[in-house]
């Protein structure tokens, strides 16, 4: 496993994380904790150390989880985990209506006043188990309260050794601008993957002129881009996926189409489809480290492959040109 450190700052994470939001259950068709806790402590091994989540994942599940597996393991692992989506509190923007795992409702906001942040990261240091976090990250920008604002949390937090160093989520680059006059931006997450790369037109050039690290999620679009979704694949009741774009039918067949043109490649490094899409991801400019989706061991042995091999500039010079000509239908209404 290579490890880089995230943009400017001095956190040291490695190129696979151990994105967590799957094994919270919530809009994922429910969780298996014992199955969560094997693959974790598998990662921790392999040399994944570096765990993604957040509060909200589960409505506290996924901390609690990740919690749990790092028990006497603390000093392997760099927890990252975000602030802001809020499911117990009417302050800031509405963002939208769910159903927890048991049926009830829950109403989705986003807010980051300065004293709700501090007491958010003491919840999440009493779930996680921990007396610090390593990158404390905003989940989403809250247009109810000025990023200056939160970033002042993240300030105190830092001083009092609650927090290594601070990162954003789906920031823009006016995001970044604001928040770095106050504290220095380590990351920003954000979606990035075949099918969405919105990001290289502005975040990529930011950040790399900035130094602030590219944490990528959602690089295999929740798992279309692993060549396993087929047309007419049948989710578990309550898993979100089938509502997006990228799983309507239509976009089922081209995506498949263009997998199927690109495996050639994959064949000739001896590797899957999820292994040779984590890797373009990981090559392409910018990008620190890749949150991969885990829920199990099988699913952890076959992202680590993704560290195993590197393309050329031939094969990536491939894959982008069948990428140039996938079309994905956006508006299915």
């Amino acid at each position: 496993m290579s490890y880089i450190k995230l943009g400017n700052s001095d956190l040291e994470v490695s190129e696979i994380c151990f994105g967590a939001w799957a094994i919270g259950g919530w809009l994922w068709g429910g969780t298996d904790e014992a199955a969560a806790l094997r693959a974790l402590d598998a990662a921790i091994d392999r040399g994944v150390t570096s765990i993604d989540t957040a509060a909200v994942y589960g409505f506290g599940l996924s901390e609690e989880i990740v919690g749990k597996a790092i028990q006497g393991k603390r000093d392997k692992v760099q927890i990252m985990t975000k602030y802001g989506l809020k499911w117990d509190d009417t302050r800031g923007e509405f963002l939208f209506a769910t159903k927890r795992e048991d049926g009830t409702p829950a109403n989705i906001h986003s807010y980051a006043g300065r004293q709700s942040i501090i007491k958010e990261c003491e919840d999440s240091l009493r779930r996680l188990n921990t007396d610090y976090i390593d990158l404390y990250q905003q989940h989403k920008p809250d247009k109810t309260t000025p990023v200056e604002e939160s970033m002042e949390a993240l300030e105190q937090l830092i001083k009092q050794g609650k927090v290594r160093v601070a990162g954003g989520s789906n920031y823009s680059t006016e995001d970044m601008s604001r928040a770095q006059t106050v504290i220095p931006q380590a990351s920003n997450q954000v979606a990035y993957s075949m099918v969405l790369r919105e990001i290289e037109d502005e975040i990529v050039p930011y950040c790399i002129a900035n130094q602030i690290g590219i944490v990528v999620y959602s690089p295999m679009q929740r798992g279309i881009l692993s060549g396993k979704i087929k047309p007419g694949h049948q989710f578990n009741p309550g898993d979100s996926r089938p509502d997006t774009p990228y799983y309507k039918p239509e976009n089922v067949i081209r995506i498949n189409d263009f997998l199927d043109r690109i495996k050639p490649v994959a064949d000739g490094k001896g590797v899957n489809l999820a292994q040779l899409v984590l890797r373009w991801t990981l090559q392409m400019p910018g990008v620190s480290t890749v949150l991969a989706g885990i829920r199990n061991e099988e699913q952890l042995k076959e992202n680590a492959v993704a560290m195993e091999f590197e393309l050329s500039r031939e094969e990536m010079d491939i894959i982008n040109k069948h990428l140039d000509k996938l079309e994905i239908l956006m508006d299915l209404s």
